[in-house]
């Protein structure tokens, strides 16, 4: 069956984050545009266009198979808003069997109510945007959570039957390997079965990036980053959470977020929402950014792409060896071009490959390489 995974973006936030660097807005730097009222009215009108342009462009899908509503925070929209979308999509394409529907949400941006709703209304999973338990890692990232609120959050959740993974990041300037420690701890306390950890990056247009060019706060060190990572790795190991993806853990393969992996393994997809990206078959598209000019183009029936862009086979191929090599299951060794294949030896006997899968046909990273991700991969790329 052809399978279909649906992104809706939901672009609105209480507090912009000093890291983000995500097509966010709050209500102060909105004004009067993209109002966030009529925000599900326009992102489904969004989903009836895509359907009938990727109709008229011959394609089809028999079934949906995962939903994620992303942000932004899409929970501080009413629960009622996110199910609409859901049920609205509903009637344009079945949702497979089991099918795998998530929801980003701040800890403090959810209620028990509003948990149960979402699950009633087909909600499947939560991912919470915990990022650290330790208070001054959080005022740094200017997370306005209070720590003591996520496992109450996660109880909630799973009291209602949703699946629950808890996001992560280190790195944070200021921040120490202990820190890390009594996050990842607090995370694996509250019995989650998936967990992320995101290696903090600063970018150039971020209120941190100007914090650091002002001196007033630490670039991370490289070093540093690897040991916690590490770290990372050996509590989720010891708590029963294998790494799927380099920055993923989960329980069991029934965990791993399903759509996720069809974007690393390089799956079609529905982006909704301002500044969303698509992709259908090599044909990569995405939205005008901002929330007003979405708007507009909703109210003129038109849809809101800015740009887009037709990969060529080499370029498919290079992006199949960036993504797929990033995650657990590796990439078959035939899929790496004949031109860089002689360095999967050089890497195998760096300790950057693991030798049992190359045997067996299969380029797998080994915790080292994980660390060395990046430059494995340019290796391997012609």
């Amino acid at each position: 069956m052809k399978d279909l995974s649906v992104y809706v973006h939901v672009p609105f936030c209480a507090v912009r984050c000093g890291y983000c660097d995500f097509n966010t807005y709050t209500a102060t730097e909105l004004g009067g545009g993209g109002s966030q009222a009529e925000y599900p009215t326009n992102a489904m009108r969004e989903m009836d266009l895509t359907l009938a342009a990727d109709r008229a462009a011959g394609y089809d899908y028999d079934q949906i198979s995962t939903v994620f509503f992303g942000g932004g925070t899409p929970t501080l929209l009413p629960a009622d808003d996110l199910v609409a979308m859901l049920t609205h999509l509903r009637t344009l394409l079945p949702l497979a069997e089991r099918a795998e529907v998530t929801t980003e949400a701040n800890p403090d941006s959810v209620t028990k109510d509003s948990l149960q709703q979402l699950a009633d209304g087909g909600i499947t999973r939560v991912s919470f945007g915990m990022q650290s338990a330790v208070r001054s890692v959080l005022r740094t990232l200017d997370r306005t959570h209070d720590p003591e609120r996520v496992p109450q959050a996660v109880a909630w959740a799973r009291e209602a039957g949703l699946a629950v993974s808890l996001d992560l990041i280190y790195g944070t300037p200021g921040e120490t390997l202990a820190d890390v420690e009594t996050s990842v701890k607090a995370a694996l306390a509250c019995g989650v079965d998936h967990m992320s950890a995101y290696s903090l990056i600063i970018e150039g247009n971020t209120a941190m990036a100007r914090q650091l060019r002002r001196g007033e706060l630490e670039a991370p060190d490289p070093d540093d980053m690897a040991d916690k990572y590490e770290l990372v790795d050996d509590l989720a190991a010891a708590d029963g959470l294998s790494w799927y993806e380099v920055s993923n853990w989960a329980r069991t393969e029934e965990h791993r977020s399903r759509h996720n992996l069809a974007y690393w393994r390089g799956g079609d997809w529905w982006g909704i929402g301002p500044g969303a990206h698509r992709h259908r078959d090599g044909l990569r598209s995405w939205n005008v950014k901002h929330p007003s000019r979405y708007a507009a183009a909703m109210t003129d029936g038109s849809l809101p792409v800015a740009d887009s862009e037709r990969l060529s086979a080499q370029d498919r191929l290079l992006e199949r060896i960036m993504l797929e090599l990033r995650i657990a299951d590796g990439l078959p060794v035939h899929e790496v071009p004949e031109e860089t294949r002689s360095m999967l030896a050089v890497h195998r006997e760096r300790g950057h490959l693991d030798a049992v899968a190359l045997d067996a046909g299969r380029a797998v990273l080994t915790r080292e390489g994980r660390l060395l991700a990046d430059a494995v991969i340019r290796d391997l790329v012609p």
